[in-house]
């Protein structure tokens, strides 16, 4: 290669998990045992039975292998909002929701709409390596909040305040956190919406494994406030929920004015989100609440026992 890359991505990590799935395709552990792949969080188990039957009959019809309007089909979209009701007791409407590929596409979008190079935004440590690969690329800089072991690495309002400046524009966290798995109390989210509100800053949440929080509790209550749009950018994969993690089916949730801005970016990157996706997303919202449940309770029970097993004598 005899031209000049962007400067902002040479100084880039090279992606973690391509770099463990070469180790473990290419190398042999030492004293011949082998590698273990822990490097993404990819369910066992299969999809639903019944989404794949549905998303079958639906690739013979001509329309699935076209493109839909950007934010994806209405049927879709109204599918979500009457989840995010019976999970979050929400009252969305289509117009707050835009489908992507996968959450970090949604994470692309709400930057990008958010920030211009040089802005700041505050990451809780640990972060997601990813989401600061990105931020990196995209010239926008870090700032990390501490973790502090006494909380467990939760966020905490008053440490993040002391590092918000005139060039902040987010908060970014994500609950329950890649990579530590601690779930953000409800108040600990109000704490840090009412933070964002305070400043005019966004607060943009991450919840991908939502759907894992034991015990099925409510993950919190901003989408019950009036005011949620004012401060609050949500995004979501559905990939581990649904087991469907190469179809890229995630979105984004957010006020209509800032959707008419992030739609510009969505136009520009993807389009779309892949119609079967769609149709994949559409059957899992409506038919698989139970079937969601029930895996979360197995994976509920593994966790127990790989505590249990891990704290004991020796290990």
């Amino acid at each position: 290669m005899k031209f000049a890359t962007n400067r902002h991505i040479e100084q880039v990590i090279f992606p973690p998990i391509v770099e463990i799935k070469r180790l473990v395709a290419g190398d042999k552990a030492p004293c011949g045992k082998t590698y273990i792949d822990l490097c993404q969080a990819v369910p066992d188990y299969p999809p639903a039975p019944e989404l794949v039957e549905y998303v079958q009959a639906r690739l013979s019809d001509p329309a699935t292998a076209l493109y839909t309007s950007d934010e994806g089909l209405l049927d879709v979209r109204e599918a979500a909002c009457r989840r995010y009701g019976r999970v979050y007791g929400a009252s969305l409407t289509a117009d707050n929701i835009c489908l992507t590929v996968g959450a970090s596409q949604a994470f692309w979008l709400a930057m990008v709409t958010l920030c211009a190079a040089d802005d700041e935004v505050i990451l809780q440590v640990p972060y997601y390596f990813d989401y600061d690969m990105a931020l990196e690329m995209m010239g926008i800089r870090r700032i990390y909040a501490p973790f502090h072991e006494t909380t467990g690495g939760l966020p905490e309002a008053e440490t993040i305040e002391r590092l918000i400046t005139p060039r902040t524009r987010a908060i970014l966290l994500v609950t329950p956190s890649n990579p530590t798995g601690a779930i953000a109390p409800p108040e600990v989210v109000h704490d840090l919406f009412e933070l964002a509100e305070r400043h005019n800053i966004a607060l943009v949440l991450d919840e991908t494994y939502a759907d894992f929080i034991a015990g099925g509790d409510r993950p919190h209550g901003l989408f019950a406030r009036k005011d949620w749009g004012d401060h609050f950018v949500h995004i979501m994969s559905f990939g581990k929920t649904y087991a469907i993690t190469g179809y890229r089916a995630g979105l984004l949730i957010a006020s209509e004015a800032f959707l008419y801005h992030a739609l510009k970016a969505h136009d520009t990157m993807a389009i779309c989100q892949p119609t079967p996706a769609q149709a994949a997303l559409q059957y899992g919202l409506d038919h698989l609440d139970s079937w969601v449940a029930a895996n979360r309770r197995m994976m509920e029970r593994r966790h127990d026992g790989f505590r249990e097993e891990f704290l004991k004598p020796g290990n």
